[in-house]
């Protein structure tokens, strides 16, 4: 059982109710796009620490609206706010968005993570209009089954060696303040956001074979359950590749690469990269929405890139 009552203090400690947010403004010469979408899934939000784009998140909630809501994990980071509390009105913005949509009528269901394991005491309760269960099954609009859960119980670091994972996650967070001291110098230079902590995941070999693997073992648990395919997060790697005949999809993070993974009214899936709202009004009506990826088969998957590479 995981420790809730530094959560239920801090609950207590907030102001009650959450500010409604305010219309989206937008900027001269640009278009407000909406995007309805009939799912959305969305992990490893972070809410609680430096490194979360909630700017860039709670822009991203206004736009893009769905019958149902997935929080994969991650959302709350229960690791940091126990050690220090650092909340931000943009991270507000996030929560008023979120409860906004469920009274909107969207369903909003929250699998709990390993940062967030304290809500797992919660399973099967409705909490402000949100589900709180330990793992889901998600129907497509075609028929697919997908196993959704947070994927943090096939990280053998997790399971086996938890200071380990601390001491993963607080070398973690400075490699993002590093980013975040990097984003602010291209910024300068008008040049758009890039990741120094993702550019390192993919140039170390220990972690890209971590990725790999991580990615085999769960979509191999999913084969074994029957279902078409599995939606995670965790790793804060977006992917959606067929593994063993079962699809693998990961819908990234909001630490790093800002995404998102979306099913049309047709049952296609495809990963959203959402830019922060000045790089998206530097980018003009090219910046937001979405939009089909390229030779990706209806059904199977595709990514939409709306933040530059």
């Amino acid at each position: 059982m995981a420790d809730t009552s530094w959560f239920e203090s801090a609950l207590n400690g907030l102001p009650r109710g959450f500010p409604q947010p305010a219309a989206a403004k937008y900027a001269p010469g640009t278009s407000a796009r909406f995007t309805r979408h009939r799912t959305i899934f969305i992990s490893d939000t972070h809410l609680g620490t430096r490194g979360c784009k909630a700017e860039a998140l709670a822009d991203f909630l206004i736009h893009n609206d769905c019958d149902t809501l997935y929080l994969v994990g991650d959302i709350v980071d229960g690791w940091q706010l126990k050690r220090r509390w650092y909340w931000t009105e943009a991270q507000n913005r996030v929560v008023a968005e979120i409860l906004r949509k469920a009274d909107a009528g969207t369903r909003v269901v929250f699998v709990p993570g390993n940062h967030d394991e304290f809500a797992r005491d919660y399973a099967g309760r409705l909490f402000a209009g949100v589900e709180i269960l330990e793992e889901t099954i998600h129907e497509t609009a075609d028929g697919r089954r997908f196993w959704v859960l947070h994927g943090d119980r096939f990280d053998g670091v997790i399971a086996c060696a938890r200071w380990l994972a601390h001491a993963g996650d607080w070398a973690y967070g400075m490699a993002l303040r590093l980013n975040d001291v990097l984003f602010a110098l291209r910024k300068r230079a008008g040049l758009p956001y890039w990741s120094l902590s993702a550019w390192l995941k993919h140039k170390v070999k220990n972690a890209v074979e971590y990725i790999s693997r991580f990615e085999e073992i769960v979509a191999r648990e999913a084969a074994a359950r029957g279902v078409d395919g599995v939606v995670c997060g965790h790793i804060h790697h977006a992917e959606i590749r067929m593994i063993g005949g079962v699809l693998y999809l990961n819908d990234g993070d909001w630490v790093e690469s800002c995404s998102a993974l979306v099913e049309d009214a047709r049952g296609t899936m495809e990963i959203l990269r959402w830019a922060s709202p000045p790089q998206r009004h530097a980018m003009g009506s090219h910046g937001s929405g979405s939009s089909a990826g390229q030779g990706a088969q209806a059904g199977q998957g595709a990514e939409a890139a709306l933040i530059p590479a």
